[in-house]
C-alpha cells in the first residue's frame, strides 16, 4: 500500500479502509478485535482526551509494558495532533520526573503494575492519568494495587463520531522519545510523523509483509525498533499483531508461539542467545549419540540441522524472518543460526534514526555483517583506518528532528554538512554492505594505540558456560573482564556435590576460580594479542542496567 501521506492518522485511515475485517492487534489468547474495531476505538479514544481539553501539540505519555491497548492509545493521541511521549517501563520515578517535566507531559496512560511509579513524582503540567489495561480515570492520590483493581472503565469507547477535522503534517512531531543512554545521559529524541512511517514503509524492501502475516511482538513498543517494525509496519499492511499479557518468559512464550503461529518476529540477541544456551546446547549435549556424529565437521552441521528443524517448531513452524537488533549478536549463537537454517535477519539502526539504516532479510545475511543500507537512506563512514573503519554518519528521511529542547545537544549530534553521527565504529564492504565493531565511547586504546573493541570480547566471554553477562573495562593498563555467573545453573551442574557445597560462597571458592581461568584462557585463544584478558573477576550483583536492558557502563569504567 502507498500511503498519500506519511502520518499515523493517514495509516489508520487507510488500513482500516482497505482490511476492515481483518485482525488488527490482540492479546494471544481471546483477541477477535478486527480493524474496523480497531479504527473506533481510537477515534473514541481521541474523544475523550479533547474532552480533557488535550490539543494539537499537546504531550501525552505512555507508560506500559506492550499490549494492544498501547498502540490504540498512541494512534489516539496522533489524530489530534498531539505527541506521543513513550516511556520504557524500566525508567526510576526520578526518571520519569524528569521526562514528565522536561517533556511538558499534560496526561499519561500508564498500565496497573507501573502505577505505584507515579507516586511522588512531581509534574506541574500533568492533570489527567488513565489506566491503560481498560481505559479507566485513575483518580489522584491513587496508587495501591487494591485501589487501581477496583476502578471501572469509565471512558466511552462506543463514541465513534467524526472527530473534528485536525491538519497533522509530515514534519509535525509524533513522538519523544528518551533514550536511556549507557553514558547515564537521557535525551528526548524528536521524530516527525515521516521520521516514523517513511522508516516502517521503507522497511518493506527489505522484507516484504502482507496482510496475512502474523507478528508476535515480545519487545518493549517505547522502543522505535518494536514501534516502527513491530507495529506502524505491519498496520500499514494490514498485518496481524499479537501481544502477550505478561513478561515473554520461555514458559509463556513457547505456548504462544505455537498458537499465534508467527510468521514475523522482532528480537534482540539476548532472547536468541538464551534460548541457544539454555535449551539447544543441553538437548545437544544430552543425546550421546549426536555428539559422536558432531565431532566431524559435516556431521556438526547435520546435527545444527536437525536442531534448527526442532527450533522452529517450536517457533511454530511458520517462520519467515526473524528480526535481531539493538546489540552485536553472539558469533557462535549466529553460526549455529546459519547452518541450522533458520530465519534470522540483523538489522542496524538508533533511536534517533526512527530507527532501522541497515539490514537484509534472511536470505541475505553474511556472517557478522548486518547488510545493505535502507533504500533512500545514505551511509559515510567518517575518517577511516587502514581497515576501512571510522565513525558511522547518516542522512536520510528518517534522520531525527533533533533533541528536544537540547540545542547543544544537536550541534554535537551534527555535522556542518547535516550528517548525524551515530557514535558507532563501522565500515562498507564492496559490495555496499555495513558491519558494525562497537561504540566509539566504549573502544579502548591499547598501549601502542590499537583499537580495543569491548563488545567483541564480551561476546565470546557470554559464550561460556555459566556466564549470564560480562563487561570488559580497563583498570591501570589492564584489560579486566568483570563477569556474572549463573549460579542457579552453576548448583545444579555441581548437585552431586551439594553436601560439600552448601550456600554460595562455598561454591564460588570451590569452582569460580577455576572457571575465571578458564574463561580467559578461552577467550584469549580466540582474540588478537592486544585484546587479550590479564584479569577475570567475578561480578556478584547483576550489573545494573538502562531500562532498555543495556549496562551502564559508565558506573563500571572507574
Amino acid at each position: 500500500m502507498t500511503l498519500k501521506k506519511l502520518t499515523l492518522p493517514e495509516i489508520l485511515e487507510q488500513s482500516c479502509t482497505l482490511y476492515p475485517d481483518n485482525l488488527s492487534l490482540n492479546f494471544v489468547v481471546g483477541g477477535t478485535r478486527t480493524y474496523r474495531q480497531l479504527h473506533r476505538e481510537v477515534i473514541a479514544l481521541a474523544h475523550h482526551l479533547r474532552g480533557l481539553g488535550v490539543v494539537q501539540g499537546d504531550k501525552v505519555a505512555i507508560l506500559s509494558a506492550s499490549m494492544p491497548n498501547w498502540g490504540i492509545a498512541q494512534f489516539a493521541i496522533a489524530a489530534l495532533g498531539a505527541i506521543a511521549v513513550p516511556v520504557l517501563p524500566g525508567f526510576s520515578s526520578v526518571e520519569l520526573q524528569n521526562i514528565l517535566q522536561h517533556a511538558e507531559v499534560k496526561a499519561i496512560f500508564i498500565s496497573q503494575l507501573l502505577v505505584k511509579t507515579l507516586e511522588g513524582v512531581e509534574a506541574p503540567l500533568l492533570r489527567h492519568r488513565i489506566l491503560i489495561n481498560s481505559f479507566a480515570t485513575i483518580p489522584a492520590g491513587c496508587y495501591s494495587p487494591e485501589e487501581i483493581d477496583k476502578l471501572v472503565p469509565d471512558i466511552d469507547m462506543t463514541n465513534d463520531a467524526p472527530l473534528p477535522p485536525v491538519l497533522v503534517e509530515e514534519e509535525d512531531i509524533a513522538s519523544i522519545i528518551y533514550t536511556s543512554g549507557t553514558t547515564g545521559l537521557s535525551k528526548g529524541v524528536v521524530l516527525t510523523h515521516k521520521n516514523l512511517v517513511w522508516n516502517a514503509q521503507q522497511s518493506h524492501t527489505i522484507q516484504p509483509v502482507h496482510e496475512r502475516d502474523r507478528f508476535l511482538s515480545i519487545l518493549p513498543m517505547a522502543h522505535t525498533f518494536e514501534n516502527t517494525l513491530g507495529l506502524l509496519l505491519p498496520l500499514i499492511f494490514g498485518a496481524s499483531v499479537y501481544y502477550l499479557d505478561r513478561v515473554p518468559t520461555p514458559k509463556l512464550l513457547v505456548p504462544a508461539m505455537q498458537k499465534v503461529r508467527p510468521t514475523l518476529m522482532l528480537s534482540v540477541p539476548l532472547i536468541i542467545e538464551k534460548i541457544y544456551k539454555m535449551q539447544v546446547v543441553p538437548a545437544l549435549e544430552r543425546a550421546a549419540w549426536l555428539r559422536l556424529v558432531g565431532r566431524t565437521t559435516i556431521g556438526k552441521r547435520l546435527l545444527h540441522r536437525l536442531a534448527g528443524r526442532k527450533l522452529m517448531k517450536t517457533f511454530g513452524g511458520e517462520l519467515v524472518f526473524f528480526g535481531i537488533g539493538g546489540a552485536k549478536l553472539d558469533a557462535t549463537v549466529e553460526r549455529f543460526l546459519r547452518e541450522a537454517r533458520f530465519p534470522y535477519a540483523i538489522g542496524y539502526g538508533l533511536t534517533e534514526t526512527s530507527p532501522l539504516v541497515a539490514g537484509a532479510n534472511a536470505s541475505q545475511t553474511f556472517f557478522q555483517g548486518v547488510g545493505p543500507i535502507l533504500q533512500g537512506v545514505s551511509v559515510r563512514i567518517d575518517r577511516p583506518d587502514e581497515q576501512g573503519e571510522g565513525e558511522i554518519l547518516i542522512k536520510g528521511p528518517s534522520v531525527m528532528r533533533g533533541y528536544y529542547r537540547r540545542p547543544e545537544l544537536d550541534a554535537e549530534a551534527f555535522t556542518e554538512e547535516g550528517w548525524f553521527r551515530s557514535g558507532d565504529l563501522g565500515s562498507l564492504d564492496a559490495l555496499g554492505r555495513l558491519t558494525i565493531r562497537g561504540r566509539i565511547k566504549t573502544m579502548i586504546l591499547g598501549s601502542s594505540g590499537e583499537n580495543i573493541y569491548p563488545e567483541e570480547i564480551e561476546s565470546i566471554i557470554n559464550n561460556c558456560r555459566f556466564v549470564d553477562e560480562s563487561l570488559v573495562v580497563e583498570k591501570s593498563g589492564r584489560l579486566v573482564a568483570m563477569v556474572h555467573f549463573n549460579m542457579e545453573e552453576l548448583e545444579k551442574h555441581y548437585r552431586h556435590l551439594k553436601s560439600q557445597a552448601e550456600n554460595y560462597k562455598t561454591i564460588a571458592g570451590e569452582y569460580l576460580e577455576e572457571l575465571q581461568q578458564e574463561i580467559r584462557e578461552y577467550v584469549n585463544a580466540r582474540v588478537n594479542n592486544f585484546s587479550k584478558l590479564q584479569l577475570v573477576v567475578v561480578q556478584h550483583e547483576p550489573f545494573e542496567k538502562t531500562p532498555s536492558m543495556k549496562i551502564k557502563r559508565f558506573l563500571y569504567n572507574k
